[in-house]
């Protein structure tokens, strides 16, 4: 098992379960971070390829399936990245429908992302960011990290502060 520090983006058991069903499915998919959508939450998943990566959006890394099935990259927009950039993403799946436009629609369960604060030793320790102009140009994608056990209970972890 991974390091939880290891990586910018996690998936916990639960979503690495469905990305697996939907691997098996649809074969290769990839993932970009909604800004548009749920406040945020929504990532969205989509056969691999079937997304363009612009120049400017950031990898935040690749994860796998339970069974450490092929990687799946995980984007997020460049001007999203600038104000997340402290966070670390952790990608749940929890009952209901996902977005029209994400593979898990019809699954009956849908990907969820969570976030929690890096802080700043941790963010000194974590490879650098890649880019999809890099990508394109060639830059080596991060090892991908499966599964990995979260300390705390993700309710506490990543805490809904209401006004």
């Amino acid at each position: 098992m991974s390091d939880e520090w290891s990586s910018r983006v996690l998936i916990t058991d639960r979503a690495a379960d469905l990305l697996g069903r939907l691997v098996a499915r649809h074969g290769p998919v990839m993932f970009h971070q909604s800004g548009g959508c749920c406040d945020g939450s929504a990532p969205m998943c989509y056969p691999d390829g079937d997304f363009i990566v612009g120049d400017r959006d950031v990898l935040l890394g690749v994860i796998t399936t339970a069974r450490g099935e092929p990687g799946a990259p995980v984007w997020i927009s460049g001007s999203q990245y600038a104000l997340w950039k402290h966070t670390q993403l952790i990608l749940d799946a929890v009952p209901g429908r996902g977005s029209g436009f994400s593979l898990e629609a019809p699954e009956g369960e849908r990907f969820l992302t969570r976030s929690r604060v890096i802080s700043p030793e941790v963010e000194e320790s974590l490879p650098p960011i890649i880019t999809g102009g890099q990508v394109e140009e060639g830059a080596e994608l991060p090892e991908p990290i499966g599964p990995v056990e979260i300390s705390g209970e993700l309710g506490e972890v990543c805490r809904i502060v209401r006004a």
